[in-house]
């Protein structure tokens, strides 16, 4: 197949890396290279997980087949470059809806096993790879295997949250969960300070299937914000009629914003508006799916907010029994730093996930979005590496663009497990990527 030497970079863009990329047709095109290859879906990881610097990229948005969708089980084989998007517009009307989603819907099926994604209902039903029924994997030989949780399943678990380093995932199938509409119903609370949002966040009288928070971090009162609880409405819920239509992106930031628009005070007059006008929310509503799980899929290219130097999504987890104070010590060496995050998002977790190298752990995820401004930004980042460690927690790789080797070794403690399954699979580390490098992640430790 032919190949093009270009500059790309993941959502955040940065770091900006030159690969040579490799765009397969079909299904049957999908192989290992005898030199390093990592496989790229939509492009949505955030830092450099599916870059390999002078490396091969092998991008799969064109190999995207629906294979089968059986709309009374509620199961989906799909090819691996699908999106969440496209598969939406097929189950959604059928009275189906993804179990787990992320906050885009423009990633790719294999990239959700890849990163074990989560979403706002980790804390009832675990994240994707819960959900998979079955894999089929590329190995580095060219040998195609299926494995699962049944079959093969230390190759399932590995794959699952394995950031693509196992092999190429090809063909995935999923169980999803039955919708009675396309309605969410939403309720919004409004916490004044921290203390009282983790209370909101734990209690169990306003809990529902899905829960995020938004967090104020720029205001007078530390990590005042709105609790957003919701479920999949039902008929009696729904307006009566309603049909399903999909939803296109209507607006697009046109150019880079001058790395001087957002500051302290346009985030902070942001986040006192947002905060007045979501917190009078106070009785339950109908809100479409989209706007609910995919507020920023309404904006294109919204990562061009940030300025040509881009930015860093910085998103950590803290287990339960210390995440309050783990929160509220990363929000104060934040405000101290006088570099505000544009969007801040709290999210309440469920159980350790299953795969060897899966974020996810029972705690709270904080998510934040850091322009990239100067170099004192990363200086500030490994300050909140130290406070995620000295709580026991872990910063998610699929947002990762700067995390170190050690950090890595002691946020993933099943990393020595992963990397006997992977030396047995790949013993000359084909599967690769600029991240895994950056990390230390594959090749023989043995």
């Amino acid at each position: 197949m032919p190949t093009l030497i270009s500059s790309i970079s993941g959502w955040g863009r940065y770091p900006v890396q030159s690969c040579e990329l490799e765009r397969p047709e079909r299904y049957a095109d999908l192989r290992p290279t005898e030199t390093s290859l990592i496989t790229r879906g939509q492009g949505r990881s955030y830092g450099d997980a599916a870059l390999n610097e002078n490396g091969r990229v092998l991008l799969t948005e064109r190999v995207n087949r629906l294979l089968e969708f059986d709309a009374e089980q509620g199961t989906l084989r799909a090819e691996a470059g699908v999106t969440l998007a496209e598969i939406l517009e097929v189950i959604v009307p059928r009275g189906w809806f993804l179990p787990v989603t992320p906050g885009t819907k423009f990633v790719s099926l294999g990239g959700c096993v890849a990163a074990d994604v989560h979403g706002k209902n980790h804390h009832h039903d675990g994240s994707f790879g819960d959900h998979v029924l079955g894999i089929e994997l590329i190995l580095a030989d060219g040998s195609r295997v299926t494995c699962s949780p049944l079959e093969n399943p230390q190759l399932f678990w590995a794959t699952v949250g394995g950031m693509g380093l196992t092999g190429i995932i090809g063909e995935v199938g999923l169980k999803l969960t039955p919708i009675q509409s396309a309605h969410m119903m939403v309720r919004h609370h409004a916490a004044a300070n921290l203390e009282q949002l983790f209370g909101l966040m734990q209690d169990a009288s306003i809990d529902d299937r899905y829960t995020v928070a938004w967090i104020d971090s720029m205001g007078a009162q530390l990590g005042r914000g709105i609790a957003m609880c919701g479920h999949h409405a039902t008929q009696q819920e729904s307006p009566p009629g309603f049909q399903h239509k999909g939803k296109k992106n209507s607006r697009a930031i046109p150019c880079d914003f001058p790395a001087w628009a957002l500051n302290s005070l346009s985030i902070g007059a942001f986040n006192s508006l947002y905060y007045r006008r979501e917190g009078a929310k106070r009785e339950p509503f109908l809100s479409g799916y989209d706007p609910y799980f995919y507020p920023l899929d309404a904006l294109e290219k919204w990562n061009r907010l940030y300025g040509k130097r881009g930015f860093v999504q910085y998103q950590c987890v803290i287990p339960d029994a210390s995440a309050y104070d783990g929160i509220r010590q990363l929000l104060q060496e934040l405000s101290a730093s006088r570099r505000p995050s544009f969007l801040a998002v709290l999210k309440r977790l469920g159980a350790q996930g299953r795969g060897l190298l899966s974020f996810p752990m029972a705690g709270y995820t904080l998510a934040l979005d850091l322009p990239i401004r100067d170099d004192g930004l990363f200086a500030l980042l490994n300050r909140l590496d130290e406070i995620v460690l000295q709580h026991g927690g872990r910063v998610y790789l699929a947002k990762d663009a700067r995390l170190s080797a050690e950090s890595f070794g002691a946020m993933y403690p099943r990393y020595a497990e992963w990397l006997k399954i992977k030396n047995a699979l790949d013993p000359q580390n084909r599967f690769s990527s600029s991240l895994s490098r950056r990390l230390g992640i594959g090749g023989s430790d043995e």
